[in-house]
């Protein structure tokens, strides 16, 4: 059976809890058998996720977090909620009405030029990109 390709944030997520892995494996010192032994996770699979070479089943993500006594999360960053939201989403709202000028927008830190607004509040009204 053919496996689905992976995207580029699976390949990325696989360095990551390789990355993890290894370093939760040494501070507790650890072996991989020791993992196999208490888990029940084959040894072939478990090489698999430390060599960044597979990702792991969120059954084994939750086995893993119970062995080393950590969030899933800790493991495996798929399972990280997204609690800041606000810092990845721009609030654009209101920025369609005159009557809100005197707010304040910025961009990374950055307040955004009386030209930029105008132009993406065109966007905004019309759908329509035109410089």
């Amino acid at each position: 059976m053919a496996r689905t390709e992976l995207t580029p944030q699976d390949i990325e997520y696989k360095k990551i809890i390789s990355s993890k892995l290894n370093s939760l494996l040494n501070s507790a010192n650890k072996k991989q058998i020791d993992i196999t032994r208490q888990t029940g996770i084959p040894a072939s699979t478990l090489t698999g996720y430390f060599k960044g070479t597979r990702l792991p089943a969120p059954k084994n993500v939750a086995k893993l977090a119970s062995f080393f006594n950590v969030p899933d999360y800790e493991i495996d960053p798929r399972f990280k909620k997204n609690t800041d939201d606000e810092k990845e989403h721009i609030d654009l709202t209101g920025i369609s009405r005159p009557e809100t000028e005197e707010k304040i927008f910025s961009y990374e830190g950055k307040e955004i030029p009386k030209r930029d607004l105008e132009l993406i509040r065109r966007i905004l009204e019309t759908g329509e990109y035109d410089e």
